[in-house]
């Protein structure tokens, strides 16, 4: 397998990003209802090209990650947290989640945080082993947090210290 090449997303990357995240839509993931036509832009004011990294794998995108402060209080600014990690089903099981997740990590050091946190769903057993693989621990359960076709879903909150 050719290694994922991360980087930077670009203003170019909207349209591609809107169809990536389409086609991996799932309610194993997703608090959203899956979206319909007519189809927004990916980006807008609160999901700029600045706060995501792509994979690339070849010539096709194959995953994002949202890497954002978590709030705007300077108070909490050496926080960094994920609100969003995708990978396309074409290219699970080939480390684009995980290289993702580092890339990620060494963002957020970039810029300065020492920590970095996620939310992740009660059910999403895959996300939740990888996400511990790399170092998370569960901080906090916020029960039946979601109503997800007709089943209430568990709400994780995840962090780990940035250590260099």
């Amino acid at each position: 397998m050719t290694q994922p090449f991360i980087r930077p997303a670009a203003l170019a990357d909207d349209e591609p990003l809107g169809e990536l995240d389409r086609r991996n839509w799932s309610p194993l993931h997703a608090v959203m209802p899956r979206p319909l036509p007519p189809y927004g832009p990916f980006f807008d004011e609160r999901h700029r090209p600045e706060h995501l990294l792509v994979a690339e794998v070849g010539e096709e995108l194959a995953g994002y990650i949202r890497l954002v402060p978590p709030t705007r209080l300077a108070c909490n600014a050496h926080v960094r947290q994920i609100q969003g990690l995708v990978v396309d089903d074409r290219f699970r099981g080939l480390g684009i989640g995980r290289a993702l997740l580092r890339a990620a990590a060494d963002e957020a050091r970039a810029q300065g945080a020492v920590r970095l946190t996620l939310r992740v769903l009660g059910h999403n057993t895959p996300a939740r082993r990888l996400y511990a693989s790399e170092g998370f621990t569960v901080e906090g359960t916020l029960p039946g947090e979601f109503l997800l076709e007709g089943r209430y879903v568990d709400d994780v909150l995840m962090g780990r210290p940035l250590t260099p």
